[in-house]
């Protein structure tokens, strides 16, 4: 049983780094999907699929390779906290000292950027060699930075010189006036090899038809930074397809296709390699044609009957009427509200008068009314007085009267009665 483990994983040891390489090799060869869209146009139409990236843009200096660069910086905590550049070196100019005490005698070896060597070399350290150096890779090119942090300590005891890991960096304490060399080793083609980063950067498109597996898509094109291009198929050779030739100059490899058709229908892929920078970026554009456009509408021409003109007529024309509408503003507002306001105290001016002049009418009625019951009361009045005097004045007569007979004498009393009211009336 323990030999039957034992060889399970002297197999698993040999074979899985190769699963590993396979499955490496083949992510890379496709790349990391950055974008995905559906783009449907009609027929006839022109599409344009973009593919940008700053990173493959071509800048290289041909005079001075300043893409990739190399600078120490050193830290010091004591007496006071500082930071100085010690020294700095690309492959197109030579290595550059900042402080004149060290020339001479701290230094990168010539051929850095060929074997992946960026060790500092100091030579008779000196105590005020402490502190904390920083060896810096930048690829401006690629936007690649990579740092390496090493602290220096000086003694003048031979029985103190020695080299630890603090848990952070490496600590190397090293004995006054003796030489020391900071490691810092990168052996990545990255920084070793580039005179060819034009051969490394390719971008081809690829085309899908639909029912077609990937690994079965037809090539387009392919673009190299070296200026070297190749088509495939008749559509690049009739113009139908096109990618600008400045594409590593701008970053720009966009395809353009004209008069669609429903041919070109299926899955675009725009395939970024950048091998010395370990760039791979895939693009994929789903094409979909759609019926063309219907023709725009275009008036007839008028025929006249014979080709004869029209004759012409003297007529005048009417007055034309132009609405203009003005803006509302504050006065306008104003305006309307006053006739508004206009409008409510007439209104109440007419109520008011209304009621006033109905509470005079019914005044005048009630006196009226007062003044009859008044007259109806001084009439009933006087009748009784009156037939009171009657009475008296009858009865006051004397029996022995001057009249011959009885009907004068009653004609008298009436007639003396009568005279009596009318003056009682008229006071």
């Amino acid at each position: 049983m323990h030999l039957d483990m034992t060889l399970l994983q002297i197999l698993a040891v040999l074979l899985l780094p190769g699963a590993w390489g396979q499955s490496g090799g083949s992510s890379s060869t496709l790349g990391v999907v950055v974008e995905a869209k559906n783009v449907t146009l009609p027929a006839g139409s022109k599409a344009t699929l973009p593919c940008h990236s700053p990173r493959m843009v071509w800048t290289q200096d041909r005079l001075k390779d300043r893409q990739r660069v190399v600078h120490w910086d050193l830290v010091r905590s004591s007496p006071e906290y500082s930071v100085e550049r010690v020294l700095d070196m690309s492959p197109g100019a030579r290595q550059r000292v900042y402080n004149g005490f060290n020339k001479g005698r701290i230094s990168v070896p010539d051929s850095a950027f060929n074997d992946g060597n960026f060790s500092l070399i100091i030579n008779n350290v000196v105590s005020t060699d402490k502190g904390v150096y920083t060896c810096n890779l930048h690829h401006h090119y690629c936007q690649i930075h990579q740092s390496i942090q090493i602290q220096l300590n000086v003694t003048k005891s031979v029985r103190k010189e020695k080299r630890y890991w603090d848990g952070e960096k490496t600590v190397f304490v090293v004995l006054l006036g003796k030489s020391v060399v900071l490691p810092c080793v990168n052996r990545r083609p990255l920084w070793r090899e580039g005179l060819q980063e034009d051969q490394q950067q390719v971008a081809h498109w690829d085309f899908q038809p639909p029912g077609v597996r990937p690994d079965k898509a037809d090539r387009l094109v392919d673009l190299y930074a070296s200026g070297e291009r190749r088509d495939y198929g008749p559509r690049f050779g009739q113009n139908k397809m096109n990618v600008a030739e400045d594409a590593f100059t701008l970053g720009d490899f966009s395809l353009s296709i004209s008069d669609l058709k429903p041919v070109d229908k299926g899955l675009y892929s725009c395939h970024l390699h950048h091998h010395y920078c370990g760039l791979h970026e895939r693009r994929i554009f789903r094409l979909t044609v759609g019926p063309p456009l219907p023709p725009a509408p275009t008036t007839a021409p008028r025929v006249f009957q014979n080709d004869a003109p029209e004759p012409r007529t003297d007529e005048v024309e009417g007055p034309r009427v132009v609405n203009v509408i003005l803006p509302e503003h504050r006065g306008y507002f104003m305006q309307h509200l006053g006739y508004f306001l206009a409008t409510l105290l007439l209104l109440a001016f007419i109520v008011v008068a209304v009621i006033v002049l109905t509470r005079r009418r019914k005044k005048r009625g009630l006196e009226y009314d007062l003044r009859r019951s008044d007259r109806g009361n001084v009439m009933s009045g006087g009748e009784m007085s009156l037939d009171c005097t009657e009475m008296r004045a009858c009865n006051q007569e004397p029996l022995n009267s001057d009249y011959k007979n009885n009907l004068l004498k009653e004609r008298d009393m009436a007639k003396d009665c009568n005279r009596d009211f009318d003056g009682k009336l008229w006071k």
